[in-house]
């Protein structure tokens, strides 16, 4: 379990250089990201959940992702214009992950001494700063969106890599 979060925080660590790297070429194709942070997120939600046996909100929350992402992906309507609406639903996403991410990390400070909770607390704060961000600023975020998406892939990423070793050790 802890190997496959671990090569999911890779992949989200690559995904955020290529990003950073070449950020016009991201805000043209914003919507394939989309689907991949969604199915990336979702399918670690899903197995995280299913090893831990907890069907809550992390749960649903992943599910709800996987099957996003995969609706954008098949309806080729829907990813043009999801890729026209994307700051507005980015904006949502971010800050209801971001929440998520909060939680989650204030619930592992309260059960060990670790201080690895203090990423779970970064990322969700970036996240929550993105969402009121792009919801405020759309036009100024299409321009910075492939820096930030990048960066925040970077984050999670280093986020699902120390979360993943701390529950191995």
């Amino acid at each position: 379990m802890q190997i496959f979060m671990m090569v999911l925080g890779g992949i989200l660590i690559l995904s955020g250089l290529s990003c950073m790297v070449t950020p016009l070429i991201t805000v043209m194709e914003l919507g394939y990201f989309l689907i991949l942070l969604l199915l990336v997120y979702g399918i670690a939600r899903i197995v995280r959940s299913v090893a831990a046996s907890e069907y809550g909100m992390d749960f649903v929350f992943g599910i709800l992702s996987v099957v996003l992402g995969i609706i954008i992906f098949a309806v080729p309507g829907l990813k043009a214009m999801t890729t026209g609406m994307l700051m507005y639903i980015m904006a949502g996403w971010f800050v209801v992950q971001g929440i998520v991410s909060i939680s989650k990390a204030l619930k592992m400070k309260k059960e060990g001494g670790s201080s690895m909770w203090i990423w779970g607390i970064c990322s969700g704060v970036l996240c929550i700063l993105m969402g009121l961000y792009s919801a405020v600023h759309p036009v100024v975020l299409a321009l910075t969106m492939g820096l930030m998406v990048g960066f925040y892939f970077i984050v999670s990423g280093i986020n699902m890599i120390t979360m993943s070793a701390k529950s191995e050790g």
